[in-house]
């Protein structure tokens, strides 16, 4: 069973999805290897590039080309602004024994929340992957596919662990000893 809310969760919901035993919980995040130190360093650079350019522009007398450098400037620096921002975006995967609720949260802080019933899951990927080969989530004729910003390897192995919690939880209960 696939369920869709973009609403924000009543407190009773939250506190029925706290009560259940979490089984397996992954947080996926979008990968930066830029920090924000090495971010100022870098524009840093770029701007006493484009300063030292432009100056000499002017210096021969083509006085438009250090506003031109400027801009520049302007349109990495918002760049890069921009791609940080869409960093802040994730989503949230809990497993349960009878729920696997995925929330995907948005650089913009909008929440979608999808909930699966395990039995009847299957986790879908090429195997070995390819670069673009989406990880899906595919139950009762539906799908989602889910950890688009990770490589094609993290994928997979999300997939893999997905599927040993899956079969873990569909294992039958051993029986209850004789007295």
């Amino acid at each position: 069973m696939i369920e869709s809310a973009s609403h924000a969760a009543t407190e009773q919901e939250l506190d029925e999805e706290a009560a259940r035993p979490v089984v397996f919980e992954a947080l996926l995040t979008p990968y930066r290897s830029l920090s924000p130190r090495g971010f100022l360093i870098l524009m840093s650079a770029v701007a006493c590039v484009a300063f030292a350019a432009g100056m000499t522009f002017f210096q021969l007398g083509a006085w438009p080309v250090p506003g031109f450098m400027g801009a520049e400037v302007l349109l990495i620096y918002g760049a890069f602004k921009i791609n940080y921002r869409r960093a802040k975006g994730f989503e949230r995967l809990e497993l349960t024994a009878d729920r696997l609720t995925v929330r995907r949260v948005d650089h913009w802080g909008e929440e979608t929340t999808w909930r699966f019933q395990p039995y009847w899951l299957r986790i879908e990927i090429a195997d070995p992957p390819e670069p673009d080969s989406p990880l899906s989530l595919r139950s009762h004729g539906r799908s989602l596919t889910i950890g688009g910003f990770l490589s094609a390897q993290e994928r997979l192995e999300l997939a893999k662990t997905l599927r040993a919690e899956l079969a873990k939880l569909r294992q039958p209960a051993p029986p209850a000893p004789a007295a």
